[in-house]
């Protein structure tokens, strides 16, 4: 085990900087419209076209059983080079139209060979630490996630440069994970068994980790997306001198923050068990969400105050569900169980992330942050009946 941590920092390194070309997304497009007409809805539409891209390449790769089929690192590989190739020739093009657009998706379906496969070989490594290790990886991708807010806040760079070295940092990722060791509980690879995907539902109890994650993902990328708009509003509103900026580095700090909470989610679960802290997380997420759009104008501080909190409870729990699920899941099952499960959180984001304007100008904030507090309250529910199954004794070894 002697190359355990030298493995996992390098996985952790690998991770985060192949994501770069997914991270630059935001910080892009806020350059993209310095430089060219761009609508909000055209400005959406480069974050929202990785991720249907994400979506895409995560089913294929599941139908298939790609993670369980062939070396996790080489498929790491392929896909951050090949993502970081299509944002290199992205600048080569104008910054507005199908191109673009086509290419964002093209990087989407080549991360999807890089997020659930650096989950699937981190677990490899695990020995009664697996919430610890996985939340270890979902921490240095929140810090990246939360990054493009200092960007905007801050940075006046040319839109071109972002991708360019949004897609160096990505090559430099996969060629390092070719430098990490595959652990001790990596399964034999396994032959194509296209029914193998149906366990996720099948499985009583994967089924029930399944719906607790997409009740924590239906409020995750929502209010990572429109935490900022809500701050500069409400900042705004109770007179802050520059409330953009102030909204960007507030909204940074409370994303960035979830870093300790997947860390001290992880090392909660692995002492108290999975659905221990699953529940709770999404407690007091979902209460934050509840609370925080009734505080539209109050004195900043209580607002940086609540959204600090949320930033942490909401990604606490983030981690402890794909443990969940390669704990569950049949050793050999692993990787495809992890990239089903993804895939299936982040096509659900795209319909929150959309819901929340139309409900925003019908109810405003108190109606849009509320909606999204009903996904941790029916994930909470599901990790309760979870909780009460016989299969959750193989959960963070018998703590539940």
């Amino acid at each position: 085990m002697a190359r355990k941590w030298p493995s996992i920092a390098v996985i952790l390194f690998a991770q985060v900087t192949a994501m770069a070309v997914w991270f630059a997304s935001a910080a892009a497009a806020s350059a993209l419209a310095r430089s060219a007409p761009l609508s909000a809805f055209e400005s959406a539409l480069l974050t929202s076209a990785v991720q249907a891209g994400f979506v895409i390449g995560t089913l294929a790769s599941a139908l298939l059983g790609i993670p369980d089929r062939f070396d996790p690192r080489r498929i790491f590989m392929i896909s951050a080079l090949s993502a970081a190739a299509a944002s290199t020739v992205l600048v080569m093009l104008p910054p507005t139209g199908a191109g673009i657009l086509a290419l964002r998706l093209l990087t989407g379906v080549a991360l999807a060979g890089v997020y659930p496969i650096g989950m699937r070989l981190i677990a490899t490594w695990a020995s009664g630490d697996l919430g610890l290790l996985v939340g270890l990886l979902v921490g240095a991708l929140t810090l990246g996630s939360a990054s493009p807010h200092a960007f905007a806040a801050f940075a006046q760079l040319d839109w071109r440069v972002i991708y360019l070295a949004a897609a160096g940092l990505a090559a430099c990722g996969g060629l390092a994970i070719l430098f990490a060791g595959v652990g001790p509980n990596a399964p034999r690879q396994m032959r194509l068994q296209a029914g193998r995907i149906s366990q996720a539902w099948r499985n009583p109890a994967l089924r029930l980790a399944n719906l607790g994650y997409l009740g924590h993902m239906w409020e995750l990328y929502a209010m990572w997306t429109w935490l900022a708009v809500f701050l500069a509003e409400s900042f705004r509103r109770s007179g802050v001198a520059d409330p953009y900026s102030t909204a960007e580095m507030a909204t940074f700090a409370s994303i960035a923050v979830g870093a300790v909470g997947a860390w001290l989610g992880g090392v909660c679960a692995d002492r108290w068990g999975r659905t221990t802290v699953t529940i709770g997380a999404m407690a007091a997420s979902g209460a934050c969400a509840a609370t925080m759009g009734w505080l539209l104008g109050a004195p900043p501080f209580i607002v940086i105050a609540v959204a600090l909190v949320w930033g942490v409870t909401i990604i606490a729990d983030s981690a402890q569900f794909s443990a969940s699920i390669a704990e569950l899941s049949e050793p050999e099952s692993v990787g495809t169980m992890l990239t089903l499960q993804t895939c299936a959180g982040f096509l659900l984001t795209l319909v929150s992330i959309q819901l929340v304007a139309p409900v925003w100008k019908a109810f405003g904030w108190p109606g849009a942050f509320t909606m999204l507090a009903a996904g941790p309250l029916l994930g909470c529910i599901a990790m309760a009946r979870l909780r009460t199954s016989p299969s959750a004794t193989q959960l963070a070894g018998g703590r539940r």
